[in-house]
């Protein structure tokens, strides 16, 4: 990957091998400060933020989600909303 492109969006799973997905998102921070995150998981936002210590309010998609749901999260989260 080019280190000059820009990422603006992260779209990371809760639970994933190796890092979890709150501190892939950290670590990919301290390279871009400005970048946005949407967690997904099959698990329900409030058991993924109890379980996962997912900050209230952070973007979140459960699965199964469709092409349509995720195309307007995404929206959402690049837009600010």
């Amino acid at each position: 990957m080019d280190r000059n492109v820009k990422v603006d969006l992260a779209v990371l799973d809760v639970v994933m091998p190796r890092k979890g997905g709150k501190e892939a998102y950290a670590e990919m921070r301290k390279r871009n400060p400005d970048l946005k995150v949407l967690f997904m998981s099959g698990y329900f936002a409030g058991a993924a933020q109890e379980l996962f210590i997912m900050t209230p309010g952070t973007p979140f998609l459960p699965k199964p989600y469709t092409p349509a749901s995720l195309m307007r999260k995404v929206r959402e989260v690049l837009d600010g909303k």
